[in-house]
């Protein structure tokens, strides 16, 4: 599995050779069960082993474990990352059960909060991550980029934000940037391989990739399953005009 390196060229030249680096992952693996945790497990470790060096020049972070001052926010997703979580989800939820536990059961009551609400409603509702437990996410080890990129230097504004009494905070630019950087690498060669591409909202979607039958086949066969839970922040048509510009050669 290629990990490409932003050491090794500007922004642009990350992006192509992450882009490089997906197709091929996709030609090897398009159509089999392993396509997800392949692309996933790519996407991740070109995150996590460029953002030392993405972020040197940054502050510390005031992120820590225990902290999730910053998960009553939207969260956006790409399908593969959804199916992901939902495979997590099927996988734990009979022990977690067994203890009294029903993730599932919190997933559903939160989104009959959150769906359908904006970014600045869902901030302003303060509705906390049905996955948060104790402070700690539950399902840390399979969270989506979004989660992955938001990371702050400034505890204190993290939380002032939270109860409306601040608007702007310190977030790590190098986070937000490498975020983007793979997130759109990853949509683009989805995009060229026939697959829905687009982002979707985390809890809407996850319902969607948990009720509908071979959900997860169906996608990778190319159907657009969670097309009910579009987030489009940028119109589709825009981005597609940008890969079109940025397809690597």
């Amino acid at each position: 599995m290629s990990t490409p390196h932003a050491a090794t060229g500007g922004p642009q030249d990350f992006y192509q050779d992450l882009h490089r680096a997906f197709d091929a992952t996709l030609a090897l693996h398009q159509g089999r069960p392993d396509l997800l945790p392949a692309l996933l497990a790519q996407a991740f470790d070109s995150f996590h082993g460029n953002v030392a060096i993405q972020c040197e020049d940054e502050p510390p972070l005031a992120c820590h474990r225990g902290c999730a001052t910053c998960c009553t926010l939207r969260v956006s997703a790409t399908v593969p990352e959804v199916m992901l979580v939902a495979r997590f989800l099927r996988a734990v939820q009979p022990a977690l059960q067994a203890r009294g536990i029903d993730l599932v059961a919190q997933l559903r009551e939160a989104n009959t909060q959150t769906e359908g609400l904006d970014e600045a409603r869902r901030v302003g509702l303060r509705q906390r991550c049905p996955f948060i437990a104790q402070g700690v996410c539950v399902i840390y080890q399979v969270r989506p980029l979004a989660c992955r990129g938001h990371a702050s230097h400034d505890v204190k504004a993290c939380v002032d934000a939270a109860r409306g009494a601040r608007d702007e905070v310190p977030y790590s630019a190098g986070h937000h940037l490498l975020r983007a950087l793979v997130q759109n690498a990853l949509q683009s060669a989805l995009r060229e391989a026939g697959l829905p591409w687009g982002s979707v909202e985390l809890n809407q979607g996850l319902l969607l990739a948990l009720d509908t039958p071979e959900s997860e086949a169906r996608w990778v066969a190319g159907e657009d399953v969670l097309a009910a839970a579009a987030v489009q922040e940028v119109p589709a048509e825009e981005m597609a005009a940008a890969f079109d510009r940025l397809r690597p050669h």
